[in-house]
């Protein structure tokens, strides 16, 4: 009896040191990511607002595992709707948002003039394409985007290839866009709704677009018969004020946050991030990771026709300088998702069990590189970002985007 209680003793020392350690960890990254914020506001002060935000997104991600690819996987493969749901209501908030912010810029939308900078992408084939590789790519690699860059910081190793099968991807895609642009994409319009519709009309046509895609993803969730339950919340002492302190610790740092409030935090924050210049998106700065390889090994992009003058993060690959808005908002999301996996005891090195999830992970990304360099976005860009820009293409995107997730659901049961 007295060796079992020393060894539960010896346990319980060696797990509040893991403890100890890793939230000694987590606040040298938050000093680290403000020196960094310092010396990025040497460049441009800008960058320092993007930074912080894109680190709120990053612990936001991390704490509501909030991830594109789970949201259609679990809608697809276990009728569980609780991610799209949060996507769902975080894009409510950011259409309300961004249309406040787009009507300073552009009163009067009747004029044909688009506001800058919103991600407000072409509407025709090349978004079907885009968005069917980009959903077959992040369900067969295990993560979108976004989704695998918080699982890089958590140490998931699969993920590090997902990404590097994304810069592959869309170094390929650079390879070959001006075939796109003068086959298909020249002649693809850009259809914001404002123009026709006005501010009130187009907002209140997405918001009736979500709300009937909420009752279709509840009508597929009560259609498979399972029954998630609640979770119990836990009692703790907070009648004195160390005890309430201690129960807001936990429920921030500690305890995952539910989708809706991952998705509503999400929300807000693009929000911000356009108020200060831009609209989140996370594959710019990878397409431009992915120009510097090609460079390095003599096969250089070509002159990328028409993709300056289109919205979207994927188009502003050709900012010059280490620190730009694009390493801000990709770069920043690391530290922050980092921190919040620390702090909740989530970090550890995780390698695939088998050989052919290295695999999976490549060729998903390798896919999904190409889809989201085509579609001028990603699920960020050209999804999160696109629908509150009250663009039409977004829509078209995300219908694309089930398609693919669904074929890549139908790819994966068949790989076990």
């Amino acid at each position: 009896m007295t060796e079992k209680t020393d060894n539960n003793v010896s346990s319980s020392r060696i797990l509040q040191g893991i403890t100890r350690l890793q939230n000694v960890a987590a606040v040298w990254v938050l000093i680290a990511a403000v020196i960094v914020a310092i010396i990025m506001s040497k460049t441009e002060t800008a960058l320092v607002p993007l930074w912080f935000l894109a680190m709120a997104a990053g612990f936001t991600l991390q704490r509501s595992r909030f991830c594109f690819a789970s949201a259609f996987r679990d809608l697809f493969l276990f009728g569980n709707s609780q991610i799209m749901k949060g996507i769902l209501f975080g894009l409510a908030i950011a259409t309300i948002g961004f249309a406040i912010n787009m009507f300073k810029q552009v009163p009067f939308p009747a004029f044909g003039v688009m506001p800058q900078e919103a991600n407000i992408l072409p509407v025709g084939p090349s978004t079907i394409v885009s968005g069917l590789m980009f959903g077959f790519g992040m369900v067969l690699s295990g993560g979108c985007v976004s989704g695998s860059l918080y699982r890089m910081a958590e140490g998931y190793v699969g993920s590090w290839v997902t990404i590097g099968g994304v810069i592959i991807g869309m170094g390929l895609l650079s390879q070959t866009w001006n075939w796109w642009w003068n086959a298909v994409i020249s002649e693809s319009p850009l259809i914001w709704m404002p123009t026709s519709l006005g501010y009130g009309g187009a907002v209140i046509l997405t918001l009736l677009g979500l709300l009937a895609t909420f009752l279709f993803v509840t009508w597929l969730e009560s259609r498979s018969g399972i029954y998630i339950p609640q979770a119990t919340k836990e009692t703790l002492p907070n009648e004195t004020f160390d005890g309430k302190l201690a129960s807001i610790w936990r429920s921030v740092f500690i305890k995952g946050w539910p989708a809706t409030v991952g998705g509503a935090t999400l929300g807000g924050i693009v929000v911000l991030m356009y108020m200060v210049h831009m609209p989140w998106g996370v594959t710019g700065e990878l397409a431009r990771w992915a120009n510097y390889a090609m460079t390095a090994i003599n096969i250089p992009p070509p002159t990328l026709l028409g993709l300056s003058d289109i919205g979207g993060c994927a188009g502003r690959a050709d900012e010059s300088g280490l620190f730009t808005h694009t390493f801000a908002v990709t770069v920043g999301l690391l530290p922050g998702a980092l921190v919040g996996a620390l702090f909740s005891r989530e970090f550890k090195l995780r390698f695939p069990r088998s050989p052919k999830r290295y695999a999976q992970s490549l060729i998903g990304g390798i896919i999904m590189g190409y889809g989201a360099g085509l579609g001028i976005g990603c699920t960020i860009g050209a999804f999160f970002s696109s629908v509150p820009s009250l663009s039409v293409s977004a829509w078209l995107f995300a219908a694309s985007l089930a398609g693919g997730a669904f074929l890549g659901v139908q790819a994966i049961k068949r790989i076990g």
